[in-house]
């Protein structure tokens, strides 16, 4: 996968590195960090927009991310679109989180759907939050889900 910052920026060393290198500094300066990996979609014509982030929080003083984008040539429904939106959150976390337990940095993998019956990406809440919460990490879900369905959505509209 390939990382940029929000500004643009490619990162250039590996993302475990670039990670761990903002977690010393952070931390350096005072820090408390906390890190929220989110993934979301949009379906555009003839392919489909992902955008997986790691977000990094400064305990009351903002945070920061990093983005990773790709495309899915392939048709799907909307429970797999979320699964593979979940499945490529839990990828990235699983990539770094043996780095945050070094670091005492706490995880949430946060899932781009609703858990209002009413929207269609309920329908994949269930799966999702049984694939997030098995492989051991903390779940968020809309309206808790801020990585996937604000930091990421920016990034595929």
């Amino acid at each position: 996968m390939t990382w940029k910052k929000f500004s643009g920026e490619l990162i250039r060393s590996s993302i475990l590195e670039e990670v761990e290198q903002a977690i010393i500094r952070e931390t350096q300066n005072g820090y408390k960090l906390k890190v929220c990996i989110g993934t979301d979609s949009q379906v555009k014509s003839n392919h489909i927009d992902f955008a997986t982030v790691i977000v990094l929080l400064r305990e009351h003083h903002g945070g920061f991310m990093y983005i990773s984008q790709d495309k899915a040539t392939t048709n799907m429904g909307i429970k797999e679109r979320m699964l593979l939106e979940v499945q490529k959150s839990i990828e990235t976390a699983y990539s770094i989180c043996d780095l945050l337990d070094i670091y005492d940095v706490a995880l949430e993998v946060h899932a781009d759907i609703n858990t209002n019956p009413m929207f269609k990406s309920n329908k994949a809440l269930n799966d999702a939050m049984g694939y997030i919460l098995s492989m051991g990490f903390i779940f968020k879900a809309k309206p808790e889900a801020f990585a996937s369905s604000t930091c990421a959505d920016k990034m595929v509209h």
